[in-house]
């Protein structure tokens, strides 16, 4: 008789902190991660008000070198990497020939002719195999999966830069958003990255492993007068949908189209040809005939990921992210509709559980954080 067989879930290298701290650990992505330490709602208030440090070890980082490096993530890409300075990085989409997500990404141009991508968890021996084999024919250029050389602190909220600044003599104001620096953390040797996954200002911190405990523990130390506490995946994600960033797996995958995302905008128009490109720019032409919207429930209930959207009594779509946000205190989600009942204001119906409540079309992002006077 065959016994059926557990994949062991892989740990980061705050596994054992994330234990010891008393965090509830969930199974995500094939990785044992901290879904909250407090709970939700206080950890997404923090970010929101003051500052939270979150695990994201278990993103991967494919490392993209070669003369022919920058054609090659040109290739793989949407966005225009061209584009990018050394020291930049750049949100971006793997796309299949249909214009659809393999996965999205960020881009980091390391040096001239060296890139990082930093992609989804779940998804790093995919993309590395669809990588590896699209940069093929592109001369000299190679593709590393590089992730166990990384692990990755994220500090967010309003009070990140002050905390993180008593940590490094990196002048971290001068960093600018979506741009990275290197130097020391805590003294230990770092990339530094003023990107984030929550809508706030805030940093993103490469390390080497062996280090991440003694990083971490250096950034709770720093924090705590100002109110940092550690963060677990829940509020990441609660925190993500308030700012109406997608999540891979949810709100996009191989069946909807950068343009039905709505994220036109990290499709590098003037490019040569990339993968996806003929279908995207015939749906530039045409339209889509689906789009993602955001929304906001006008009667009592939750959408969740799954439930039917419907217009007079007929199924239109379905939604794909939906939560009830601590900081805006409103049932808020996102769905793919008709793009003739996408326009704001527009009213439909979600099947929650078998009854129907009343959402409304908003705009997006549902919160954006004031900018710095």
């Amino acid at each position: 008789m065959e016994q059926a067989t557990v994949a062991v879930l892989k740990k980061t290298p705050l596994n054992a902190r994330h234990r010891a701290s008393g965090a509830k650990m969930v199974p995500f992505g094939g990785w044992d991660m901290p879904v909250e330490y407090s709970s939700i709602v206080d950890e997404h208030l923090a970010v929101r008000t003051r500052a939270g440090l979150f695990d994201v070890s278990h993103m991967g980082e494919i490392e993209v070198a070669g003369t022919d490096a920058l054609a090659a993530v040109q290739r793989v890409s949407s966005n225009d990497a061209s584009k990018l300075q050394v020291g930049q990085a750049q949100y971006s989409g793997l796309l299949t020939p249909q214009g659809t997500f393999v996965d999205d990404l960020l881009v980091y141009r390391l040096a001239a002719e060296h890139f990082l991508l930093v992609v989804n968890a779940g998804n790093i021996d995919k993309d590395y195999a669809w990588i590896a084999e699209q940069i093929k024919p592109m001369g000299d250029a190679v593709a590393v999966n590089a992730s166990s050389r990384y692990a990755l602190l994220a500090v967010q909220g309003p009070e990140a830069l002050g905390i993180v600044q008593t940590l490094t003599a990196v002048d971290l104001g001068s960093i600018k958003y979506y741009w990275f620096a290197h130097g020391e953390v805590a003294n230990v040797r770092a990339t530094i990255s003023r990107t984030g996954y929550t809508g706030e200002d805030g940093f993103e911190i490469f390390v080497p492993p062996q280090s991440a405990d003694r990083v971490w523990q250096a950034i709770i130390e720093a924090g705590e007068p100002a109110g940092l506490i550690p963060c677990g995946l829940g509020a990441r994600d609660t925190l993500r949908l308030e700012a109406g960033m997608r999540l891979h797996g949810n709100d996009i995958d191989e069946t909807t189209s950068a343009l039905e995302a709505d994220l036109g905008w990290i499709v590098g128009w003037k490019k040569d040809d990339f993968i996806g490109a003929p279908v995207l720019r015939e749906q530039k032409a045409k339209g889509v005939s689906r789009k993602i919207v955001g929304f906001e429930m006008l009667e009592r209930g939750i959408a969740r990921h799954g439930y039917d959207a419907y217009v007079g009594g007929a199924k239109v779509g379905q939604v794909t992210s939906g939560t009830q946000t601590p900081f805006l205190r409103k049932a808020i989600g996102m769905a793919y509709v008709p793009v003739e009942h996408s326009v704001p204001e527009t009213q439909f119906d979600v099947d929650i559980r078998g009854r129907r409540a009343r959402a409304r079309v908003v705009a997006m992002p549902f919160y954006k954080r004031a900018k710095e006077k």
